[in-house]
């Protein structure tokens, strides 16, 4: 029986431990929330049979595999966090949208120590493959691991690279058009929105790029900043640093952060389904902060 630690159980963390559960494993599971036993993090782990740790060492003792889903920001605090429990039995798998110089920051500690580990660029949304979700491996033992991985259900994890950095390099490099397009449209759609174009630019977007229904596309891409832009902010911001590591300067991915990071704050949007009305539920809630901010 294999013993997995997931380090951190948010949204990722939970769907792993779900599919996880079927399997001939032990859980245990950390989150820096976990402290607040009504957050979402601890009501999920306590609602599942695994072990809920007071500690990421706690978590990450004695397992032979630990899965590190946090925040962009927390790559390297997570791995660090684990290792007083590292030993030449630890995978450590970094499922996080890190930059390949923070990744290989990651890798230094948890080898430095004694473990082994393997970057994991995850190249599409979670839902709806979860476990089975396209990831490229990276690292001198990312191809060793794959046996173990495929066999616990991740089968969409491919080898790409024994060099750590490489294979999150092609993830940040995918984010700059994915959510720098999710910024854009949101921009786009909200100003056009405002001047009564939108029709028109959405019928130019189809000339010029036929194929996606740009409608629907432009809602599904903006109703992912408003649920999720604050985590996509994050990314955008290692998406700039990769950028910089490559010797750029990142003014679009930067710009974008900036977008992803506004768009939370108009959330309740979402429960619009029409792209038209969700986009006059942002301008009426962006026209009450502006009247908020007025008001002596």
């Amino acid at each position: 029986m294999t013993h997995v630690a997931l380090i951190g159980f948010g949204e990722v963390g939970r769907i792993l431990a779900e599919d996880l559960s079927g399997k001939a494993v032990t859980l245990s599971a950390w989150d820096l929330q976990f402290e607040n036993p009504a957050s979402g993090p601890a009501t999920s782990a306590a609602a599942m049979a695994l072990n809920k740790a007071a500690s990421a060492p706690e978590a990450a003792a004695n397992s032979q595999l630990v899965i590190s889903a946090v925040t962009a920001a927390q790559t390297l605090p997570a791995a660090r966090s684990i290792l007083p429990a590292v030993t030449r039995e630890t995978i450590f798998l970094d499922l996080n949208s890190a930059s390949p110089g923070v990744k290989r920051e990651a890798a230094a500690e948890i080898d430095r120590a004694g473990g082994r580990y393997v970057e994991a660029a995850v190249m599409s949304p979670v839902p709806p493959k979860r476990i089975a979700t396209p990831m490229l491996l990276g690292g001198p033992h990312a191809e060793s691991v794959l046996p173990l991985l495929h066999s616990l259900g991740f089968e969409g994890a491919k080898f790409f690279s024994a060099e750590t950095g490489k294979a999150s390099a092609a993830k940040m490099c995918r984010s700059v058009m994915v959510k720098g397009i999710e910024a854009l449209l949101s921009e786009s759609m909200l100003a056009a929105r405002a001047y009564g174009v939108e029709s028109a630019v959405l019928k130019s977007l189809d000339d010029l790029f036929p194929g996606p229904d740009w409608a629907k596309l432009a809602r599904y891409m903006i109703s992912r900043t408003l649920e999720h832009g604050a985590r996509r902010a994050e990314e955008m911001r290692e998406v700039a640093r990769t950028i910089a590591e490559a010797g750029l300067d990142p003014h679009m991915s930067s710009a974008a952060a900036e977008r992803q990071a506004w768009a939370p704050r108009f959330a309740t949007a979402l429960s619009e389904q029409d792209l038209d009305a969700m986009l006059d539920a942002i301008r009426a809630q962006m026209d009450a902060k502006a009247r908020e901010a007025r008001t002596p």
